[in-house]
Parts: C-alpha cells; structure tokens; sequence
C-alpha cells in the first residue's frame, strides 16, 4: 500500500467527517513518506517511546486516535525528529474517529456487548454520548468486571442507584463533562462510562443517582483506532497490522 491508496481509504472510511473537521487539525500527517507501507503500527497516542517501539518493530506507518499535541510542551518535535530518523509516516485521527460508525465509543460499547441505540456526535462544540443497550440486564458489579477484562485495567466504580444495568451511556476518553452527564440522564441511561473523571464528574454523577464506571482515556480509546487499521487491512490484506504497546499509567484508584 503507497501513500495515495491510505488517504483514499480514509476518505472513503470517514467521508463528510473528514469535511467536517478539516478546519480543526483533527486529522492529519507527519513525515510523509513515498515508500511502500508494509506494517501498520497502531496506538491512542504518539509519543517518542511508541515511535521507538515502533521502528524496533520495523513498521512503516503509525495510525494513532492522537497526535503529540501541542501543550504536551516540547513533544511534538521530538516525535517529528524521531519519525524522520526512523524514516516513518504517522497518521493521526481524532474527533472524526470519536464520531465514525466503527469508532471509539461505538466499538467499546460493542465490545461490552451492547447493541448501538444512538451514535455518538459533535453537537455545539461537545460530544454527545453515545447509548448502547444490552440484550439482557446485568449489575453494575459485572458491568465493571467486563470492563477492566476488555481494557485489561481496574476502572473506577461510582455505585449511584440500585438500578441494574441495560442502558449505557458513553463517551470514550475525555467525556468528564457534567453536560454529558446530564444527558445520560435524560436518556434514561442506567449508567455512565467515560475515559476521564474529575471532582465535578463524580459529584454530579451522586447528585443526580447516575452510577458511574470510569476507565483511562487511552484504553477506552484503543478499540477505535484497532477498528480502523482492520477495516484498512480488508482493503489490503497483505498489510502486517501491531498494536504498539502503551502503559497503563491512568488506572483508577
């Protein structure tokens, strides 16, 4: 696969999403490279140690959820320094990937087994959530217990109410909003799950009885991205895909 077949693939997996956000730096390419792209490396995020990792690995193309933002002071150019050293294209997609079909929050809800109700969407500069139902109702308890399997971490339990749980809402990574919270409510979630929790997050999620189930923003995250470089891999099947290892350095206490 060359550069040109990629960015028609992505255009054809994100479509309008791509419009949408092209104003934004939501999506986008660092050291691009003319070479024949034979491995794909994913990860969430790009730092120097999944650079590193990457080339010991001998991987082409890095397709992560972020790229090495800009207040992450001083990362941004080690990263590119490293990419051009090691001769390597990355690819990073954000707020389209957080909003696709295959995305971040549908393929986590999938993955607890829950069928997709409502796709999560960028309303008013916010994430709205994303809602999933199980086919039967289970405790908040084994809600959880799955959860910390699929993630491979300990997540964070806010028991809020008795409810058993069906309905799950969700925004994957950074969704510690009250807003987002509230709107969980509104739909008649009988829980909430999120990447990030602050004190604002767990105070309102008692106050309003919405139990709350918290992983970290990487892991939450990782499920999208995988779902990407496979449905690229479909397209191109002699593509080698890794999933570039990343700590658990968020996990709830």
């Amino acid at each position: 696969m060359n550069i040109q077949q990629f960015k028609t693939r992505i255009e054809e997996l994100f479509g309008q999403l791509l419009v949408d956000f092209h104003e934004n730096e939501e999506y986008g390419y660092n050291n691009v490279s003319s070479t024949e792209y034979r491995t794909i490396g994913y990860a969430t995020n790009l730092t120097p140690e999944i650079i590193l990792q990457a080339a010991e690995q001998k991987v082409d193309l890095i397709v992560t959820h972020h790229d090495a933002w800009d207040f992450v002071y001083g990362m941004k150019e080690r990263c590119n320094a490293l990419l051009e050293e090691h001769h390597m294209t990355h690819f990073f997609i954000h707020l389209p990937l957080d909003y696709a079909e295959f995305g971040t929050c549908n393929s986590l809800l999938q993955l607890l087994g829950a069928n997709i109700v409502q796709q999560s969407q960028h309303i008013n500069g916010d994430s709205s959530i994303g809602i999933g139902e199980l086919k039967h109702p289970v405790t908040l308890e084994e809600l959880a217990a799955t959860m910390s399997g699929v993630l491979e971490e300990k997540v964070f339990v806010g028991r809020n109410s008795d409810k058993v749980i069906r309905r799950i809402g969700m925004v994957t990574g950074a969704g510690n909003s009250t807003n987002q919270l509230k709107e969980a409510m509104e739909y008649n979630c009988d829980v909430y799950i999120t990447g990030e929790k602050t004190l604002y997050t767990v105070q309102y999620a008692k106050f309003i009885h919405m139990n709350l189930i918290v992983g970290s923003h990487t892991f939450t995250e990782i499920f999208g991205v995988r779902s990407l470089v496979f449905k690229i891999q479909e397209q191109f099947p002699d593509l080698e895909i890794v999933q570039l290892n990343e700590e658990h350095n968020e996990v709830m206490t």
